[in-house]
This record gives structure tokens, sequence and C-alpha cells, in this order.
């Protein structure tokens, strides 16, 4: 793979400095390791930001911030002890009942797409830091969110739920969220997990929810899936694509080209690269059914994480422009929790980093040479 920089990814070094990842572990985590939503009156933590700050911590090679991190997320989300539970999605100030104003879980639900990135990068981790207990501690949460978060839809298969409870309205529909399955991770957990084949039928699962429910070439932030109707709008969300589908496009840009996968996904988002071709911005919302835009541009972090799916996309010159545009307005504004996280993710990869293989491993930049940033 060679970096918008035009630098060869294997020529990369362990010690390349990483400004968004320091700013990040400056301003965003405690010195306990909780990653902290500042702009929140709960001052909030969320599974999903402690999976995406382990991941960050392992491209950056941070073992120290990284244990950290592990270490409150299985304290304070999973009582203690990941192997037997999985993390609760909310913790932070309690704002009503009897515990208003004590710190603790808000909401003990578990989110899958954290699961997942955290039994990702806990494998990869393994691996990479030849660690064995990040390795079956991270096949530990895999399985059980293989039990408690995905169940064979009718002429889908197995599936991904987002999370335990809340997901299966009716007896015959499940409410679904395209942003929570990135193609890697997926790969990654059903190479790792042969024994477990449920894996292998969400990745196929994975290719049909991203596709199938983008009829304009825009996905969705939550979908519906309907026994013998199939895929359908959200009705909760008016079939809106914004927040949580700009990850979507953030993780086809980051697929290897060697996913079987691929191709078919990039081809189905394309009008979005048209878009940000024509406009110079992603936009921020799109009514994903009838292919019309909300009248503001998606913000820095939209840019960042549009990057890499231009790129991926065969536009260079576009990708660029999204990096200095992601620069630009977080110099104006600086970026909260979630623009740093789609910044951290998509200006890394783009930058050359870290890239993943087919397979889904985790290749980072822990060589030699240092590119030049965007």
């Amino acid at each position: 793979m060679t970096t918008l920089a035009g630098v060869s990814l294997a020529s990369l070094a362990a010690t390349c400095p990483w400004p968004d990842w320091d700013a990040f572990r400056r301003d965003t985590i405690s010195p306990d390791g909780r990653v902290v939503d500042a702009s929140t009156e709960r001052q909030a933590t969320v599974s999903e930001g402690q999976a995406y700050a382990l991941f960050f911590a392992l491209v950056a090679n941070d073992r120290a911030t990284f244990d950290k991190l592990l270490g409150w997320t299985e304290n304070n989300l999973a009582r203690g002890d990941l192997s037997a539970h999985l993390p609760a999605w909310i913790w932070g100030k309690r704002d009503s009942g009897p515990e208003a104003g004590t710190w603790g879980v808000i909401d003990d639900n578990a989110a899958s797409d954290a699961d997942l990135w955290i039994s990702y990068t806990l494998l990869e981790a393994g691996r990479l830091w030849r660690e064995r207990r990040f390795t079956a501690l991270g096949t530990l949460v895999a399985r059980r969110a293989l039990r408690e978060e995905s169940a064979v839809l009718p002429g889908l298969g197995r599936t991904l739920l987002p999370g335990p409870v809340g997901f299966h309205p009716t007896p015959d529909s499940w409410r679904l969220n395209p942003s929570y399955v990135p193609l890697p991770v997926m790969r990654r957990l059903a190479a790792a997990l042969t024994e477990d084949r449920g894996w292998q039928a969400m990745v196929e699962s994975a290719g049909r929810l991203i596709v199938d429910t983008a009829p304009r070439g825009f996905s969705p932030d939550w979908v519906l899936y309907q026994k013998g109707a199939g895929f359908r709008p959200d009705t909760d969300t008016q079939a809106t694509g914004s927040y949580d589908s700009i990850r979507v496009y953030l993780w086809a840009g980051m697929t290897a080209a060697g996913d079987p996968l691929r191709a078919g996904v990039l081809r189905t988002l394309h009008p979005m690269a048209d878009y940000v071709l024509a406009n110079g911005h992603p936009p921020e919302r799109v009514d994903t059914q009838a292919g019309t835009f909300g009248p503001n541009a998606g913000n820095a972090g939209f840019s960042a994480a549009i990057a890499p799916f231009m790129l991926a996309q065969g536009q260079p010159d576009a990708a660029r422009a999204q990096a200095q545009r992601t620069r630009t307005l977080a110099a104006q504004s600086p970026s909260g929790y979630y623009g740093q996280v789609l910044t951290l993710f998509g200006l890394g990869h783009v930058d050359g980093l870290y890239r993943f293989e087919a397979d889904g491993k985790l290749v980072p930049a822990w060589n030699t040479a240092c590119p030049a940033r965007r």
C-alpha cells in the first residue's frame, strides 16, 4: 500500500509521531484510562470510546495507555471481568433517580460495535505484542458477543444485532445498524475463530446489510429488517444517514483491496464519492431513500472519515482535499470526542500509520521511516 505521502507502508516506523493521538490522549483520556466525552453534562464514557482508544493505542504501540484503558474498561464497564461480562454501554454522572449525582453505569446494555472492536483489538494486541492473555481475552469477548449479540434472521442468516436487548421490536422485525459491521474487523474475527462458524455467516450478512440498505448509494444510520419483506426504512430515524453512517464510508475506505466484498461495497456507495467531488465536502445528513440532502456540510470529522473512502474510489486529490479540510476546520473550532475519533481513524489511515490485510489482520507502521502528515 502507498499512502497519500507516497511512502510505502512497509517502510514506516514504530516511533512515528502521531500528534492526533497525543492530543486525544492528553485531552480525552483520564489518568486512570477513561475516555471522557466532555461535551455532555454527565461527562459520559461509552464502551465504543474505550474500544476505539484501545485500537489507537495499539496502532501507536502505546502499551502503557493500552493497559490503563483495558483496566478501566474491565473494572468499571464489565463488573471486573471481561471474560464473563460484555461491557456496559454508558458510564458517567447519574442525573436522575435515587443515585443522582453519583458516578457509575448509566445503561448496562452492551453495544456490539464496541464489543467487536474490543475483541478484535485484543486479538491483534495478542498477536503483535505476543501476549497470550490478550489473545485469550479477545477470544472470550468475541464468543460472548456471538452468543448474546447475534441472531439468525429469516432470509438473511446470522446477523450482528446492535446489542443484547432492545433490537427485536416485534417477533418478525429487527433493528440493525450498518456502521456496526466494519468488514476488516468481521473478517479477522471469522479467521481467528474458525470453530465458531457464525462469524463467517455474519461476514456475508454484513455485506448485505451495507449494500442492500443503500438504494441510492447512501447508507442509513439505522434500518429495519422484516421477515418476508427484507430491509425497510427505520421508522425512528426516517432513513436518515448522518453521524452513525459516516462510519460506513470510513470502514469501506479502509477495507483491503483483496477483500471479496470491497468492490461491491465501493460500487454501491459511489454516489457519495460523486457528491463529495461535486460539493467539496460530505453532507451532514442524507435522506437515503429519496437521495436528497440536508442544508449543512459535514464537519471536520466527516471529512476525515471520507478521506480513505475517496482514496479507495481512486480519487487521491479529493482525499487530500478532505484531509486538508479536516485540518482547516479543526483549527477554527476544535473537534469534540467523536470528531477526534473519526480523525484518528481516517487521517491515521491515509497517512499510512496502519492498514488492514484482506483477512482483517492489522498492519501498524512499526518499521523504519515516517510519512509526511496530511
